[in-house]
């Protein structure tokens, strides 16, 4: 895809006028114009001021900045990359210190990279081949040799799941979805109620990612972590941990 139409699709994805992406990068609604049509080439740093101004991920910024005909300037390492080893050790201190819930870090595509010892309350009685390093976390959720049977708002949290995941994966897994989602939520949560050796465990999620990070295998990673919904699994969950550590 050549540039002009590179721009034009990103501007419209991201929702932004010519005049306000305009702004946001420093130039001019008719420079901005003379670009999508092809009149006008950028400079390097023009197009690095215009994926930030559309907040493009670093991977899209870096196909813009192709699409322009110069080199990508965000390098993409592997996770074992010395480079990343403080980011490695900063990652089992998170999932530890997040005890005694559940917590992992996935990868851009929902791949399990880590994950700490309470995230076996979550994937028991699920087939090997869906647990571990490697395995994605989406499919584990919605195929039925995973925990789908276990989740009692399986069609809720199942369009929860499929609103996350890209177009290949989703078509993968939307036929196990055929129920109609519901209304049972807490108001600014999707719950995950989940039935478990401990009885029903009421868990919700957050998701953090290296906001700052300038290398994009970094940037695309996200830690999920479980958080009771309720006080009874908040204290099934602790006395679990606490019978762990003994």
């Amino acid at each position: 895809m050549e540039f002009p139409s590179t721009l034009r699709h990103w501007r419209g994805h991201s929702r932004m006028s010519q005049l306000e992406l305009a702004t946001r990068a420093g130039t001019t609604q008719r420079y901005l114009s003379f670009l999508e049509s092809g009149r006008s080439a950028p400079g390097r740093g023009m197009v690095v001021r215009l994926a930030e101004s559309m907040g493009l991920p670093l991977r899209d910024r870096n196909l813009l900045l192709a699409a322009a005909g110069y080199v990508p300037v965000y390098p993409e390492s592997g996770l074992d990359a010395a480079s990343l080893a403080p980011v490695r050790e900063a990652i089992e201190h998170i999932l530890e210190g997040h005890l005694p819930y559940p917590a992992l870090v996935v990868d851009r595509r929902g791949d399990l990279i880590a994950a700490n010892e309470a995230m076996d309350v979550v994937t028991e009685g699920a087939a090997p081949e869906l647990v571990g390093p490697g395995t994605n976390i989406y499919r584990l959720a919605l195929h039925p040799d995973g925990i789908a049977g276990r989740i009692r708002n399986f069609d809720q949290w199942a369009r929860h799941v499929l609103a996350r995941v890209g177009p290949e994966l989703r078509a993968e897994l939307a036929p196990y979805v055929t129920g109609e989602a519901g209304t049972d939520h807490l108001g600014f949560a999707v719950p995950l109620r989940l039935d478990s050796s401990l009885g029903e465990l009421h868990l919700m999620t957050t998701v953090t990612t290296f906001a700052t990070a300038v290398d994009v295998t970094l940037s695309e990673l996200k830690l999920e972590a479980f958080l009771p919904a309720d006080r009874r699994t908040s204290d099934a969950l602790t006395a679990r941990g606490a019978r762990g550590r003994r």
